[in-house]
């Protein structure tokens, strides 16, 4: 069984994750630690409980979410994955920063490139990566079909879904990720947003009123 440990980091609101299971190996999603004492929590938290990283995360590359970066990479010896459309706004991220509150980000940049349809092993699980575009062009969902969750970054939110009025934000594009590939998932799914709270995919179907008609 994965265990998820959620923690809320900078001026963003914005949800890391610790993904783990019995084996005590983890992988943590969308580091957003930037003071140092929220990379303490999220360090303490790691050391209680044992854990050995083994991958480190990008569901996409807005500031908010790859700030904590280089701190988890000197820290672990961990490789950054991310989807390769993303890399340019993961090298504009710091002229972006100080607009968005966060000071003091140390770039650092990816290791490995994944793409539709690849399966990061985490322990005993996997998560199946879903190319989900449109908040930005390389967004990237993170599947497990054994404990029927997924990780959405700022695709899907709790009757809401993610902004496009960012560089390389797309509203039809996000309709079409949203309808083709996470609606595709069974209803009773748990969604662990970028931001607020989690929900599931039954809910967002029959609730959200941003989803739109269901595109052909």
């Amino acid at each position: 069984m994965l265990s998820v440990k959620r923690f809320t980091f900078n001026p963003l609101a914005e949800h890391t994750y610790v993904v783990y299971d019995e084996t005590k190996s983890c992988a943590i999603i969308d580091p957003g630690c930037l003071e140092s004492d929220e990379q303490k929590k999220l360090s303490d938290f790691i050391q209680e409980q044992g854990l050995h990283v083994q991958h480190l995360i990008n569901t996409h590359c807005h500031i908010d979410h790859i700030v904590g970066n280089a701190y988890i990479k000197r820290t672990y010896g961990v490789k950054l994955a991310i989807h390769p459309a993303d890399l340019e706004l993961m090298r504009l991220a710091g002229a972006h920063a100080p607009r968005y509150g966060i000071f003091g980000y140390e770039p650092t940049t990816p290791d490995i490139f994944v793409a539709a349809g690849d399966f990061i092993q985490v322990g005993n699980h996997q998560l199946k990566v879903l190319h989900v575009p449109g908040h930005s062009p390389g967004h990237i969902a993170l599947y497990c079909a054994t404990n029927q969750i997924c990780f959405v970054g700022d695709v899907l939110f709790k009757n809401y879904v993610g902004r496009t009025d960012l560089p390389g934000g797309d509203y039809d594009v996000l309709l079409k990720s949203i309808h083709e590939q996470l609606f595709k998932l069974d209803d009773q799914v748990t969604l662990y947003p970028g931001h607020g709270a989690n929900t599931t995919i039954g809910v967002e179907k029959r609730n959200n009123p941003f989803v739109g008609a269901r595109l052909e």
